[in-house]
């Protein structure tokens, strides 16, 4: 079966089909930064071929679905977390408690709910919630979450496989909500020897935790003998 195409200003991508093939990462777009093929579903076999090969989903209600492989890659080694000064207190404060993977589709939903200055509406949709939920109960998606007085008041959510984590998206309610649980998830991490962790973009807030970008060539030879 022939491939499919879809022209765009900045070159062409791929339209997916029934299989679980993706293009090769070198040929998403440079811009949009990283764009590589529209289509397909999200399925939880489509979505772990895709993080096998460093590929990710993005996208708004409305939109069809659009994968994405930017270059250079935020990502973090464990090994370099950086926790501010002041950061270091409020983790010694005892009025909170970090769970993992004890109310998974709440942490999603609340990211959801985000308002971000840069975006026009949600891009996680009741699809991919359910899509991600699949995830979970597979034991390939996992989430970190800041408790205050049983009120869930920060978190995030991402993909484990193997020694990988891909980060997704997260919030807080209250301030440092989402920072604590990152920082604890973090640590648990390099505890269980997970080698690194996928930012996907560049964030400020990311980069002061000690994420940095990395050649996409150079995170797919990393990811490709850590999902091993």
């Amino acid at each position: 079966m022939s491939q499919r195409y879809l022209q765009l200003p900045g070159g062409r991508i791929q339209v997916l089909g029934r299989d679980f093939n993706f293009p090769a990462v070198e040929n998403a777009l440079d811009e949009p930064n990283g764009l590589l093929a529209i289509g397909g579903n999200l399925s939880a076999e489509r979505l772990l071929s895709a993080y096998r090969h460093g590929i990710f989903p993005w996208f708004s209600e409305g939109q069809p679905i659009l994968w994405w492989s930017p270059d250079p890659r935020m990502v973090l080694y464990p090994e370099e977390l950086k926790i501010s000064r002041s950061m270091q207190k409020r983790l010694k404060q005892p009025d909170y408690e970090v769970r993992f993977n004890t109310a998974f589709r709440e942490v999603m939903q609340a990211c959801s709910r985000v308002v971000r200055p840069d975006q026009d509406g949600t891009w996680i949709t009741d699809e991919m919630i359910d899509a991600y939920c699949v995830l979970h109960a597979t034991g390939h998606a996992l989430s970190a979450e800041t408790w205050i007085d049983g009120e869930l008041v920060g978190g995030l959510y991402g993909v484990r496989i193997g020694r990988m984590f891909y980060g997704e998206s997260m919030f807080h309610l209250v301030s440092n909500g989402s920072k604590i649980a990152f920082i604890r998830l973090v640590q648990e991490l390099r505890q269980q020897k997970c080698g690194l962790i996928d930012c996907q973009m560049h964030t400020a807030h990311l980069a002061s935790l000690g994420a940095r970008e990395i050649p996409r060539k150079e995170f797919c030879l990393q990811l490709a003998k850590l999902i091993e």
